[in-house]
């Protein structure tokens, strides 16, 4: 009965996302809508880090001597000094990780 309850919840979620993708031909959006929605990554990507950043696992708020915020400043500088994705994760893993196990 589990498995069968998790099939059709995948069958779904794939069946309403692939309605969009598939129905939808790109030439109806218009351009203003084109342009809103080139914003949506840049949106959702902090409401999806920032929580992981600055809420444990409890729900509460961390303090400010916990190594994710020191590997996320990190990250930051190098990502804004940079402008390349991979040093950006790579300088924040090895930021956080060497606070972790040399601290």
């Amino acid at each position: 009965m589990t498995w069968l309850s998790i099939t059709i919840a995948g069958i779904l979620t794939y069946m309403t996302r692939m309605t969009m993708i598939a129905l939808v031909r790109r030439d109806l959006l218009g351009e203003k809508i084109k342009a809103v929605l080139a914003y949506v990554p840049s949106a959702v990507f902090p409401a999806i880090i920032f929580p992981a950043i600055f809420i444990n696992d409890y729900g509460v708020y961390i303090e400010m001597n916990d190594p994710k915020i020191f590997g996320a400043i990190v990250a930051i500088l190098v990502g804004y000094f940079s402008k390349n994705v991979i040093a950006t994760i790579f300088s924040g893993l090895l930021s956080y990780w060497f606070v972790i196990f040399i601290f």
